[in-house]
Order: structure tokens, then C-alpha cells, then sequence
């Protein structure tokens, strides 16, 4: 008679420890999902795109009369320094030493100069452009060294080819980002014992963003090249940024023709074929006097958000934001 009597109880008991759990585990559950997003780490990364800074003739010799190297970058300061990750492209060398092996537009700058981009919050200038090489190698190698002395980082150049087609990775919030830079007026063919720019070879260039991809979770291309003052970009150009893309490349930025060019959304991608003119002393056309800035908000899986402000600068070339 006893044993009906125990049967029933350790039942019991199983179906009250049975339900415990079962409210425990739900329990459990309901506070993970209502764990704030707040305490997950961004994987964003802000970043400002401008274009050509040129610190030469008429602009240099401006900021030896105002006797401050940040002239250029005092009224934007606060928009230039706020994102992550802030790239311009550096369109002189910079040095005191050299030889003139460029043209009667040979550009050439005092290192103090590199002040004016530091205080506006650059982290990264692109070397691969028609400039950097004005005054020889001598002064490429400075540029080099200069821009790295004042804490910002140079891409696309090095003291050889292999060097030169290096990424330059960056990490923000957790995210690592790759820049490659390349020019379409560089040397084709360089010897691997000399320095050298990056030039804008096709299989070079997929065959460096294949790589990138192993090293970061974003990939960025800066390509001076197109024609100048042309405001449409060419199939020629189209075509290359698709196909970078295309090979995994997240953003294409453009810069050479001193003028804007179109931004395109492509296959997940964002191309800019030309900002323009940032700083230098160009103002004798419409176009020439404004250039853009691109904002871009990405994670590692897209371009989440983008936007372009125009830029125009006054007499004395200095950029800024119109009313």
C-alpha cells in the first residue's frame, strides 16, 4: 500500500523540478535578449575624404606672410578632425633637399608645412600622385619621412615598388581598414631596388586588394588619375573602379582633374572618381574654385551612409563651407 503512495510523490517531485528549470532556462533567455545594445562595441568607422592639398607656390608663399602653417586648415578644422579616419591626397614633396627634375609645376614644401593637415585632424595622405617626385628622390624619401614624423600616415610610396604597394591599415572601433594608393602617371615599370610610387596597374592593383582583404575588414583604393579639369569621369576610369570593386575593394577615391566628378554606388561599393582641389592655388574657373568633402559612415559588411559637402575657397585659396 506504501509503495502507490511513494510513486506519486517522487512523480510529483520530478514535475515541480521539471518546471523550475524550465522557468529558470526562460528566465535566462528573456534577460539575454533584453541586454542593452548599448554595451556592444560599435563596428562602425567614420571617415572625411578630400582631395588634392597642394603646400607650394602661391599657397606657400602665403603662409610665409601669415606666418602660421595652419592658415589652410583653420576653418575647417572642426569638420576635418571629428571623423575616425580623415584621408587627403598630398600633392608636393616635402623637403629642403633635392634637385628640380619635375617641370616649370614643380612643387616642393618646407616640412613645417605638414602643421596645417596634423592640426586639421589627417590621418592618412595618399604620396601616389604627379608630384611627390618633383624634386627627385631625395626629397620623395623626406616626404616619406616627414609625414610619418608628424604623425599621419603616407600610402602609395616607398622606398621600393614592393614597398610602395603595401596597405596602410589603420584599426578604429575594432575595425581595421586598409589603404592602397596608386597613381596612372607613375613610373610602369620600376626596379624593385629603387624608390618608387605605386603605379596604376590592373593586375598590381586587384592582386594588392586580394591581399588587403586578408590583413582588414575594409579596403579603400586612392587613384590619381583622369584627365584634368574634365567634370564627367571616362569609361577608362569607370571601368577600373568597378573592377576594384568588384575584386573586394569597399571604397574607390579619386583625385588629378582639380575638379568634382561623380560619386556612384556600386555592387555595395562607393567610388568617388574625383573630389577635386582641397587646398591649392587654382582659382581661375568656376569649377576649380570649389572641391568636395565625402563623408562615409561603414562597417565591415557595407557603406552604411555617405554624404558630399561642397567646399569653395576664398581669394587667398583657403577652404571653406559656403552659407
Amino acid at each position: 500500500m506504501n509503495i502507490p503512495m511513494n510513486r506519486k510523490k517522487h512523480s510529483l517531485l520530478k514535475s515541480i523540478i521539471v518546471s523550475t528549470l524550465i522557468v529558470l532556462i526562460v528566465g535566462c533567455i528573456f534577460v539575454l535578449q533584453k541586454k542593452p545594445v548599448a554595451n556592444i562595441p560599435s563596428r562602425q568607422v567614420s571617415f572625411l575624404f578630400v582631395g588634392d592639398i597642394m603646400l607650394s607656390r602661391q599657397i606657400g608663399r602665403i603662409m610665409y606672410e601669415e606666418q602660421d602653417p595652419l592658415y589652410y586648415f583653420l576653418r575647417l578644422k572642426d569638420v576635418t578632425s571629428h571623423p575616425d579616419i580623415t584621408f587627403g591626397n598630398l600633392e608636393t614633396s616635402v623637403s629642403t633637399r633635392g634637385e628640380n627634375v619635375g617641370s616649370i609645376y614643380s612643387f616642393r614644401s618646407h616640412p613645417d608645412f605638414l602643421k596645417g593637415p596634423l592640426y586639421g585632424g589627417f590621418d592618412v595622405l595618399s604620396i601616389a600622385n604627379n608630384h611627390t617626385f618633383d624634386w627627385g628622390p631625395t626629397a620623395f624619401l623626406d616626404t616619406i619621412s616627414h609625414v610619418r614624423n608628424n604623425g599621419m600616415f603616407p600610402v602609395g610610396g616607398g622606398a621600393t615598388i614592393s614597398e610602395a604597394r603595401l596597405p596602410t591599415i589603420i584599426e578604429r572601433n575594432g575595425v581595421k581598414v586598409a589603404f592602397l594608393a596608386y597613381s596612372q602617371f607613375a613610373n610602369k615599370n620600376p626596379s624593385n631596388t629603387i624608390p618608387a610610387i605605386a603605379p596604376l596597374n590592373r593586375d598590381w592593383m586587384k592582386e594588392d586588394v586580394v591581399r588587403a582583404n586578408t590583413q582588414a575588414d575594409i579596403v579603400i583604393i586612392s587613384l590619381h588619375w583622369g584627365e584634368e579639369y574634365e567634370t564627367n569621369a571616362s569609361d577608362f576610369q569607370k571601368t577600373i573602379a568597378h573592377e576594384l570593386i568588384d575584386t573586394g575593394a569597399r571604397m574607390v577615391i579619386g583625385h588629378h582633374p582639380h575638379v568634382i566628378q561623380e560619386v556612384e554606388s556600386y555592387h555595395g561599393g562607393l567610388i568617388a572618381y574625383s573630389l577635386g582641389n582641397f587646398v591649392f592655388d587654382q582659382n581661375f574657373s568656376e569649377d576649380t574654385r570649389k572641391g568636395m568633402m565625402l563623408s562615409v559612415t561603414a562597417t565591415p559588411e557595407k557603406v552604411e551612409v555617405y554624404n558630399s559637402t561642397i567646399v569653395r575657397f576664398t581669394d587667398r585659396f583657403q577652404p571653406y563651407i559656403p552659407e
